[in-house]
Order: C-alpha cells, then sequence, then structure tokens
C-alpha cells in the first residue's frame, strides 16, 4: 500500500469515527424533538379551548416544549432544510402564545413534525413485525401498576402522580397517538412526568410494547380484518410498517371517517403482520400484471390487456396455486373463475369501468390468498394434509386406468403383455423424476408450459380411453367376448397394440406425474419436509391399498361384468379428462373463455366454469351414449338370428 493510499484510508476512518457520534446525537436530538412536537399536538387541546387557557399547567408545559423545540431544531446540524424549520417552530411557539385553537396548533405540530423527519431521517418502523404478545406480557411486568391493567390508567401505583398516568383506553387521545410516538415515549420516557424510559429495553421490545398498549383503545378487530381485507385502496395507502408505524387513527379518520378508522388501525395493531412485506406468498406480480393489463386495456390495446392479464395468472398467481389448493380450495377456485372472467371481459370488449371493477375484485382475492399463503400459516398438520390430498389426489387418476389396463390382460390371459404396461408407468415416473431435476436446477416449467402438457395429455388420454370404453362396453355384450376371443384374440394383442399400452400407461401416469411434481416443489419451499414425506407416504400406502383391492374384486367378477363395469369407469374418466384438456388450453391461453359463473368448479370431475369444457364433456358424453346405444344394438341383432336359429 502507497503512502497516499494509506493517507486517504486513515482521514476516511478518522472523517467515520468523528461523525459517528454526531450521527448518533442528532438521532437523538431528533427523536426527541419530534416526540415533543407529538405531545403538544395531542395535549395542547387539554390546555386551550375558544381562546381561553383552561389548564394552567397543561398551558405552561405547552410553552415550554414549543420553547425548547426552538432551540432544539437551531442546534441541529446546517441544512438546507433546518432555516425553514427554525422558522415553522417559532410560529407554532406563537400561535401557542396567541392561545389558538388547538385544532389548527395540531394541525402545525404534525406537520413540522413530518418536515423534521424528512430532512433529518430517523428509523420510524421496526426491523420486525411487533410480537403482541411480547408486548402484552410486557405491558403487564413495567406498566399495569400505574396505567393498569386494561389500560384505564387507575393503575395501583397511580394514586398521586402528577399529571396521572395515561389511560390507554381514552379513545380520543388514543386516536392522536401513533406507534412511534408511543415507541419515543417508551424508550425515552415523558418530562415533567413520573412515565421512566425505558431505554435498557431492546428496541424489539419497545416495539412490541407500543403496538400493544396503541391497540387497548381499539376492540373492533374482526370488523377491521374484514374492511382492510375488502378494500384495497386502504392497503396501498398503508403499505408497510413504517407508513403503519407513523400513521395516527385520526389521520386515517380524515380519509376513511373516524368509525372505520378505528376498526382497521385495530385490527393492523393488533396484527401487524398484514403489512409486512414478505416475499413468500407474494402475489406482487400477479398485481402488476392486472395494473398493466387494465392500463392497456384503458388504452385501447385489446391485445396486450389480454396477454398481460393471461401473465398475470401463469406468470404471477399459477406458482403459487397448489400450495393454495392445499390450504384453501374455494379461494383458489374463486380466483381461477375471476380470471377467467376478466380474460372474457376483455376478449368481449367489456367497458372499462367493469375490466376494472373485475381487477379490483382479484385484487381482493389476492390480498386473502396472501393472507393464507404467509409462513405463518404453514404448519406440520397443513402440509402434511396437503402432500397427502395431492399424490392421492393426483394418484388416483392414473391408477384407476393402469388397473384397469392390468385387470383387463389378466382376463383375458395375455400376461406376456402386462411387462408392457409396467414398463409404462415405471417409465412415466423415470421421466418424472428427470422433469424435477430439469425444473429444479436446468430449467423453469413455465405455466403455460405446463397448462399445455396437462392439456393435450388430458385430451389425447381422453380420446383412447373413449374408444376403449365403447370397445369394452361391447365385448360385456352376452356371447361377445366368446366370440371375439374365438375369432380375434390371436391378433389383439400384437406387438404393435402392446407398445400402445405402453404408451398409454406412460402418457396417463406421467400426466399426473408431471403435475404432482410442481405442486411437490411448491410446498417444499413452505418448509417442514418431514410432514411432507409422511404425507406423501401416506398417500402411497393408500394407493396400493386401493390397487390391491380393485385388481382382487376384477378377478372375482365374470368376465361380462368387468367390461361393463370397466367400461363404465373408464367412460367416466375420459369426460373427466375432455373437461380438464380444455380447460388446461383455456388456462395457457390457446383457447378463448365463456364463463358460466354459476356453475361451480369441481376439480376432481373436471367441471369447471366455462361453456368450452362443459360443452366438451357434453360432447363425450353423447359420444359414449352413442357408442353404447350402437353396441346394444348390435347385440340384438346377434341374438335375434340366433333366437330363431335355435
Amino acid at each position: 500500500m502507497t503512502l497516499r493510499a494509506f493517507a486517504v484510508q486513515l482521514i476516511a476512518f478518522l472523517s467515520i469515527a468523528v461523525a459517528m457520534p454526531a450521527s448518533a446525537g442528532t438521532h437523538d436530538a431528533v427523536q426527541t424533538t419530534w416526540r415533543l412536537l407529538d405531545y403538544i399536538a395531542v395535549d395542547y387541546t387539554e390546555a386551550v379551548s375558544g381562546g381561553e387557557v383552561t389548564n394552567e399547567l397543561e398551558y405552561a408545559e405547552m410553552q415550554e416544549f414549543s420553547a425548547s423545540i426552538v432551540e432544539r431544531m437551531a442546534a441541529l446540524p446546517a441544512n438546507a432544510q433546518r432555516a425553514q424549520l427554525v422558522a415553522d417552530a417559532e410560529a407554532l411557539a406563537e400561535a401557542i402564545s396567541a392561545k389558538v385553537e388547538p385544532a389548527v396548533v395540531a394541525r402545525d405540530a404534525r406537520r413540522l413534525a413530518s418536515e423534521l423527519i424528512a430532512a433529518f431521517p430517523v428509523p420510524l418502523a421496526p426491523d420486525a413485525v411487533p410480537d403482541l404478545a411480547r408486548g402484552a406480557a410486557l405491558y403487564v411486568q413495567s406498566c399495569a401498576s400505574c396505567h393498569g391493567v386494561s389500560g384505564d390508567g387507575a393503575g395501583p401505583a397511580a394514586e398521586g402522580l402528577d399529571p396521572p398516568p395515561i389511560a390507554f383506553d381514552d379513545v380520543a387521545r388514543a386516536r392522536e397517538r401513533s406507534a412511534f410516538a408511543l415507541y419515543q415515549v417508551i424508550g425515552q420516557g415523558l418530562e415533567g412526568t413520573a412515565m421512566p424510559g425505558f431505554s435498557d429495553l431492546p428496541a424489539e421490545d419497545r416495539w412490541s410494547l407500543a403496538y400493544y398498549s396503541g391497540s387497548i383503545a381499539f376492540p373492533e378487530v374482526e370488523r377491521g380484518r374484514r374492511i382492510w381485507n375488502d378494500e384495497p385502496a386502504i392497503r396501498a395507502r398503508i403499505p408497510d410498517l413504517a407508513a403503519l408505524s407513523g400513521l395516527t387513527p385520526a389521520a386515517l379518520g380524515e380519509a376513511l371517517g373516524t368509525e372505520r378508522a378505528d376498526a382497521v388501525m385495530a385490527y393492523l395493531r393488533a396484527h401487524p403482520e398484514a403489512v409486512a412485506s414478505d416475499t413468500t406468498g407474494s402475489l406482487a406480480l400477479a398485481r402488476e400484471r392486472l395494473q398493466q393489463s387494465l392500463a392497456a386495456y384503458e388504452a385501447g390495446n385489446k391485445t396486450e390487456a389480454r396477454e398481460l392479464a393471461l401473465s398475470a395468472y401463469l406468470d404471477g398467481f399459477e406458482p403459487l396455486e397448489a400450495v393454495l389448493s392445499t390450504r384453501d380450495a374455494d379461494l383458489l377456485a374463486s380466483v381461477e373463475i375471476g380470471m377467467a372472467e376478466l380474460r372474457a371481459a376483455i376478449s368481449r370488449g367489456d367497458p372499462v369501468a367493469d375490466v376494472a371493477e373485475k381487477v379490483n375484485a382479484l385484487d381482493v382475492l389476492f390480498y386473502r390468498a396472501e393472507t393464507v399463503l404467509a409462513p405463518a400459516n404453514a404448519s406440520e398438520a397443513s402440509a402434511f394434509l396437503g402432500a397427502f390430498a395431492i399424490l392421492l389426489r393426483e394418484g388416483l387418476e392414473a391408477l384407476l386406468i393402469v388397473i384397469a389396463m392390468i385387470a383387463f390382460l389378466r382376463k383375458a390371459k395375455r400376461t406376456e403383455v402386462l411387462p408392457f404396461v409396467h414398463g409404462g408407468w415405471l417409465s412415466a415416473l423415470g421421466a418424472g423424476a428427470l422433469t424435477w431435476v430439469a425444473a429444479t436446477y436446468l430449467i423453469g416449467v413455465s405455466g403455460a408450459g405446463r397448462e399445455l402438457v396437462e392439456g393435450f395429455g388430458s385430451l389425447f388420454a381422453a380420446l383412447v380411453l373413449l374408444s376403449v370404453g365403447i370397445w369394452m362396453h361391447g365385448k360385456s355384450q352376452a356371447g361377445e367376448w366368446q366370440r371375439y376371443i374365438r375369432k380375434t384374440m390371436q391378433h389383439a394383442l400384437s406387438r404393435r397394440s402392446a407398445w400402445f399400452l405402453f404408451g398409454l400407461a406412460f402418457l396417463v401416469v406421467y400426466r399426473e406425474v408431471f403435475e404432482t411434481i410442481l405442486f411437490f416443489a411448491a410446498l417444499w419451499s413452505q418448509g417442514h419436509t418431514d410432514a411432507i414425506l409422511a404425507g406423501a407416504a401416506a398417500a402411497i400406502v393408500l394407493l396400493a391399498l386401493i390397487a390391491w383391492a380393485m385388481l382382487r374384486y376384477s378377478r372375482r367378477l365374470p368376465i361380462g361384468s368387468f367390461f361393463a363395469y370397466s367400461s363404465v369407469l373408464i367412460g367416466i374418466l375420459a369426460v373427466v379428462l375432455a373437461g380438464k384438456g380444455i380447460s388446461g388450453l383455456q388456462e395457457a391461453g390457446l383457447l378463448g373463455i365463456t364463463p358460466l359463473p354459476n356453475l361451480p368448479r369441481i376439480p376432481i370431475l373436471g367441471i369447471a366454469p366455462a361453456l368450452e369444457p362443459v360443452a366438451a364433456q357434453i360432447l363425450t358424453l353423447a359420444i359414449i351414449g352413442s357408442g353404447y346405444w350402437r353396441n346394444k344394438m348390435k347385440g340384438l341383432q346377434v341374438r335375434t338370428p340366433q333366437a330363431e336359429t335355435g
């Protein structure tokens, strides 16, 4: 290191060392001055009314505090704002001397406090979400003796104190105090009173105590929760802990009305985590895309608006869909319906006001989803049940088809073809493992890609099952199976047919494995891995029992009954997959959507509240019905000549 470089670093170090105490001193001075301004804003009303002094002691205190504010402002480090701050402080002192109305003094004091923080920034918010349970314990330990257990200001040690302790249940006074103001008083005490400072408490404890004591006067927590959840404009007004900590209920009341503001503040001070930012479970991207979509629509660009709305779902919402499905399936359905209706409204060219209303409704749903998805709502029980439900739901569909194939081959006494079926589903599991590796370490599986795989896979499987179901129904007719065996069995399961069974087993299993992997990846990010593994294991055991029971029962069925029942089961699965396939292509943006708002969403049956998937399922049912009817007529025609011959 050169001498010059060493000298530069030494000068820099000394500059920092000298500046640190000054910076710390400025920080304390600003906080004390801010606290005095806040005290004047709240308590001046007790000293003056109608231009007359109503409390000599309080008025003398107001004059003393205002003079101290002027001195403290003048002693702050010089910057571009200090002169104006001093002038405004002097004007405030003159207004108090002139006994100006409390509302004017409170307004000027609040404005000056805001200007002070803007000119000399100090931390206004806690580093972590305040712990209300910790705050309650600290209150009982350190505050209740004076302020009372219920916050009424009549604790056993309050007698004889002048001025008396603050009553935290006094709503009028509580409306004028921010959590930051309470934090300041807790840390530094209050001059001229018996209130000591608790600077020895860690900052997080002081914030917890501030939030708890500031919540005592506001009991309508549940009403506040409903207002907060349902009104995006209020959430935009209080975006984070800094905004909440510096906000008084009175200031919020100017925008919302006193009663609604009290309720919102009751909820937020009791649950400050509602405004704490947390990227886990965040739908910020979805919200951003929705607003961009609305802006594009307002500008007349319908195509861009539709693409942005689709991106809001695929890129912003769908990555969290798996976890939400395990915690609140009804909410998930509401979001999916809302997104479909929004895209349909954009495609139809609905009025801007209607589209904006749908965007706002989705914003409310997204906030509720974020609340449900918050890490605080993740538990071992929810992780276990989520993993169990996902694997059971996705596995059962594939299991039914594969078991039907195995049972059929056993009934046909063509067990030499079974390795092709087993090879198909085992290969699907292996391909699923490779997909997991690729999606985790190599590439990202987009929402559109996922929906396209599910959509086309479901439709192809539905077409195959449709033909297989009709074929099996035909073989369930009396005598038809025996004739089929005699005439065509030797060629029915050729090597080509065996590879077809391999492909079908692979397709139906891989489709479910693909979706399960993406669901489990989302669950895994929430933690509780032991519970997830236990839930998956429980689902596998149950699926194995179902497979064993189906195979055992199918062996006892007469061949005609086996084909009759299997054809019905396969027909139902074809209808389900037809609906799922069309829905997947709609969610990928490949097909349009015509919403049917009154139709419930039933995922297990593939039913979605839109015309297109319902029409696909009705068409599939019609084809199945037609095929079954033709089989029945053919069976009657075959039996009639036999009867005549006999």
